[in-house]
């Protein structure tokens, strides 16, 4: 086993288990809006990592390779968009406005 597949394994170990500690974090959080941090976190760092991966060790091909980063971009670059529309529909339909609450304005520190 060359080094390239040693850092390559590695590298996919720690996406996979970042995929997974994102999961628990879905599931232990009770509120949607909590939900969507850890959400967002698991189209970011986990598929950047499995695409280094695969950049480190180049599939058996380049169009491999290329697609593996060009899915692994696209998430990266789109998450932030779908996260806040999200969370903007959300609080929209939970107090039909997007504006704070007088609740929410006393809280402010």
């Amino acid at each position: 086993m060359s080094s390239s597949d040693m850092v390559a394994t590695a590298l996919l170990w720690l996406g996979v288990t970042a995929e997974l500690v994102c999961l628990l974090g879905v599931m232990w959080m009770r509120d949607a809006f909590d939900e969507l941090h850890y959400v967002a976190a698991a189209t970011t760092i986990g598929p950047l990592l499995i695409a280094i991966a695969a950049v480190v060790t180049g599939f058996s091909s380049l169009a491999g390779t290329t697609e593996c980063v060009t899915a692994c971009v696209a998430l990266f670059v789109l998450n932030p968009v779908l996260t806040s529309a999200t969370g903007r529909a959300g609080r929209e339909l939970l107090h039909d406005d997007l504006r704070p609450t007088p609740d929410e304005w006393a809280r402010q520190p």
